[in-house]
């Protein structure tokens, strides 16, 4: 029988790991199974922390974000790809890090109105660039990364700082990217990107939706002079997936599991000391080590963003802001899409004539945006 090795075991998903040791029968190597996993996920924990720890050791504490960014590109260029030939994939890269590096800071200087448009532009150049090869869940990571940065914003030296330490991730990545990928057979160029958008693809109408339920969510929270607007963008985006038949049991599960882990959280911080706080984030990074499924690593992700939020607002206004954003933010995509799903039906119970009309009238055109 074929036998894997330490370092292919290393590679496996969460889920991955538990399939191999629940079907493994022989003790000795279910044991072996079992540590390979268990270490696996705290030298992930430990790798993740050294780098975020680096960046804000090298550009100071507030851009710490830079860190994750980074990382999270780069565990997924690892892998992944665009679905273009690998030396115009480098400049998809380029593209990116130049929209991380201005959108965000540009958005946050100017009114809420503005700010949409903004996002939309840019936010949309991160889905075309970044997202053309659907099943790679690109935007799970890039437009996660604009998010966060605009999220986590900063002026003056420290953006200096930002933009040295995401040009320097930029190149990171590339190195990375190029080295993996570059016996990829695509003939498509980086051009190519943009003349295959088109209204009429499901692709395309999918980068649509995506950026304008994140946008709008975004702009309503800022109208109310609520903080932490990327919350509720970032879940939007959780559950604006490019695949319809996943979208409601992703609705209802980040919508119930974020409650779950607030409250765990909640009560993580009114028993533990004081001097534990610095430490519930990463107890929550090793919680979505062992998480197999989307559930419970929405569960424990709502650790670290809270430890961050919980020293600004109190711990009680975060959990109940974190509460509220997800699930208005679920409850925007849900909505949209029912909206689509209900202007599809009366388009279809129009008369011949009207529907004849296609660009021109109302239904199709929502179609489009939504």
């Amino acid at each position: 029988d074929y036998k894997m090795t330490f370092y292919q075991e290393l590679q496996l998903s969460s889920a991955g790991s538990k399939q191999l040791i629940k079907n493994t029968q022989d003790s000795k190597e279910k044991r072996r199974h079992i540590f390979i996993y268990n270490f696996k996920v705290y030298l992930v924990m430990i790798f993740c922390v050294a780098v975020v720890t680096v960046f804000s050791k090298l550009l100071g504490n507030n851009n710490s974000v830079v860190g994750v960014t980074v990382l999270l590109a780069v565990l997924v260029l690892r892998q992944a790809d665009f679905g273009i030939k690998t030396s115009h994939g480098l400049i998809s890269i380029m593209g990116i890090y130049a929209i991380l590096i201005a959108g965000p800071r540009v958005s946050n200087m100017v009114p809420p109105v503005a700010a949409f448009v903004i996002n939309v532009v840019c936010i949309m150049l991160l889905m075309i660039m970044g997202c053309h090869n659907v099943i790679m869940y690109n935007h799970s990571t890039f437009v996660l990364g604009y998010l966060l940065l605009q999220g986590y914003d900063v002026t003056g030296h420290e953006y200096m700082m930002r933009v040295v330490g995401l040009l320097a991730g930029m190149l990171v990545c590339m190195i990375i990217f190029y080295k993996n990928q570059r016996n990829r057979p695509y003939r498509r160029t980086f051009w190519d990107l943009f003349k295959e958008f088109n209204i009429n693809s499901a692709r395309t109408r999918w980068y649509i939706k995506l950026t304008f339920i994140v946008s709008s969510a975004m702009l309503i929270v800022s109208l109310m002079g609520l903080p932490r607007a990327m919350w509720i963008g970032i879940a939007c985006m959780s559950v604006c997936l490019p695949f319809s038949k996943d979208v409601d049991k992703r609705i209802g599960n980040r919508a119930l599991f974020n409650v779950v882990g607030c409250a765990i959280f909640a009560v993580m911080y009114i028993v533990l000391p004081e001097s534990m706080y610095p430490y519930i984030g990463m107890i929550g990074g090793i919680g979505v080590g062992y998480s197999a499924g989307y559930a419970w690593q929405t569960a424990f992700n709502t650790f670290g963003a809270l430890s961050i939020a919980a020293g600004l607002f109190g711990m009680p206004y975060a959990v109940a802001l974190r509460i509220g954003m997800n699930a208005a933010g679920a409850i925007h995509g849900c909505v949209t899409r029912y909206l689509k799903e209900y202007i599809l039906q009366c388009r279809q119970r129009m008369p011949a004539w009207w529907s004849k009309c296609d660009y021109y009238t109302l239904a199709h055109f929502s179609d489009k945006i939504i």
